[in-house]
């Protein structure tokens, strides 16, 4: 055997079957820049363990944790015209929505999905910041249309988590009619007398923060999120006067009375429990317990009157 096929083939063999490391095991922080380890990052809910800076995190992921024991069904929302405007600038809008689908694995910017939080079942709609922007098109008017035509037939609050840049400029009008479309379906939950709660994160501006993301019953934020119709860049170059520190962020708005609360990722579901029950004048959980679901539906059809101790329960 020649020293070619010997020694030269098996390294170049190796060479060319060397695993890669993956690229994905390390995600920087979008505030100090520091590595973390992706199942160190998931496991905190994309909040990152040195500045506590709350990331970008699907509204898939964010369910996951949110609804009892992750269970939750998903609800199919109408499907937006393709291309209503045929438009385009460096790309086609098809082809934007394309690769938005590709990198998400989702088809629409807005999730719907039914299940139970705390023993109470409740609809929930998110959105996907790293679809499109979280922009505001037809899809997200379909979406909320369809959660709260979902909440009023099952009796059940709406709660709404809010990322987006403003309204999808690929769609020009029919985006901003997405304004009044979203503030009919509020209004649905409302008229039913069913809670209606907004969770705001980073960002929410444009259309968003001026239709349904500012309606809610309750309105609750996540720390240092971005909340605004005009961005801070925006209103300086227009007044010519520099900005309060922190202007347009979470804690200010709650400063000014624009918000009812400022909540860590880490206990927005223990939150968003006491919340909803209190809401849905049900018995607050004690010690992570909480009563069965047949209790919960003996309970809320019987509103008014006390609710007798509950005898089984399960764990949270």
């Amino acid at each position: 055997m020649s020293w070619i096929s010997k020694h030269v083939r098996p390294r170049i063999e190796s060479l060319l079957n060397r695993r890669e490391t993956p690229e994905n095991l390390w995600r920087k922080c979008t505030s100090c820049d520091q590595m973390i380890f992706h199942r160190e990052l998931t496991e905190g809910l994309y909040v990152c363990p040195n500045c506590d800076n709350h990331m970008n995190i699907t509204p898939r992921e964010r369910f996951i944790a949110l609804y009892d024991n992750g269970a939750f069904e998903e609800i199919k929302t109408p499907e937006p015209l393709a291309d209503p405007l045929n438009f385009k600038d460096k790309k086609r809008y098809t082809e934007r929505m394309k690769e938005a689908r590709k990198v998400t694995g989702e088809r629409e910017v807005m999730m719907v999905v039914k299940g139970r939080i705390g023993g109470v079942t409740t609809v929930c709609a998110g959105q996907n910041f790293d679809f499109l922007a979280g922009s505001m098109g037809m899809g997200v008017g379909n979406a909320l249309i369809s959660a709260a035509r979902e909440a009023v037939k099952a009796k059940a609050p709406l709660i709404v988590f809010s990322a987006a840049g403003g309204a999808r400029m690929q769609e020009g009008i029919l985006s901003l009619m997405q304004m009044p479309r979203s503030t009919v379906a509020v209004e649905m939950v409302r008229d039913a007398g069913l809670p209606y709660i907004v969770v705001l994160t980073h960002p929410t501006t444009g259309g968003v923060t001026a239709s349904y993301a500012m309606l809610g019953d309750v309105q609750i934020a996540e720390p240092n999120a971005l909340i605004c119709f005009a961005g801070p860049r925006v209103i300086e170059q227009t007044i010519r006067e520099t900005l309060p520190e922190g202007f347009q962020r979470s804690e200010y708005l709650l400063d000014h009375g624009m918000l009812d609360r400022v909540v860590h990722r880490s206990v927005m579901r223990d939150e968003l429990v006491k919340i909803l029950r209190m809401l849905m004048s049900l018995p607050p959980a004690i010690a992570g317990e909480l009563p069965t679901p047949e209790a919960v539906e003996k309970a809320a059809k019987a509103k008014s009157k006390p609710m007798p101790p509950v005898e089984a329960e399960e764990q949270v």
